[in-house]
């Protein structure tokens, strides 16, 4: 997504939203680390995080004009519809664009990947689906994990 969006926009925020219900893996700074990382090729690009309020206050509070949204699957489509729509009653100025990732990376999610840490050989499965960051992340938390 980040890199599909880079080409179709001048600047980039990649807003990380804290949702206090998700059990993460990983702690929010060491997201955020791994994100900028990831990124740190791209100079149109930076990664931030907001909480307790809306994308589109925060889409606003940061000068958007444009909510950029993948989507995968037909499930994912109707959520993000619904989002759509209500985005554009809070603020109908900002346009939401879906795009849909690459085939390679089209089903992944972080449950995905995390189902596929752990049987032998995991490591090379999982390193077609992560950025290098995440992949010597998720190397290490596995060292740290494993008895």
């Amino acid at each position: 997504m980040i890199n599909q969006g880079v080409r179709l926009f001048d600047r980039l925020v990649v807003a990380v939203g804290l949702h206090p219900e998700k059990r993460c893996t990983f702690s929010l700074d060491a997201r955020l680390e791994m994100l900028r990382e990831s990124v740190r090729k791209f100079r149109n690009v930076s990664v931030v995080t907001f909480s307790e309020r809306y994308l589109i206050h925060f889409a606003q509070s940061v000068g958007a004009t444009h909510l950029l949204r993948g989507i995968r699957s037909e499930s994912d489509y109707e959520y993000e519809r619904t989002m759509r729509h209500i985005n554009g009653d809070l603020d109908a100025k900002i346009c939401t664009v879906f795009l849909m990732p690459p085939r390679d990376v089209a089903e992944v999610s972080s449950s995905m990947v995390k189902g596929l840490v752990g049987p032998q050989g995991w490591q090379r499965v999982v390193r077609q689906y992560v950025p290098p960051p995440v992949y010597k992340a998720l190397l290490r938390f596995r060292r740290s994990t494993s008895v």
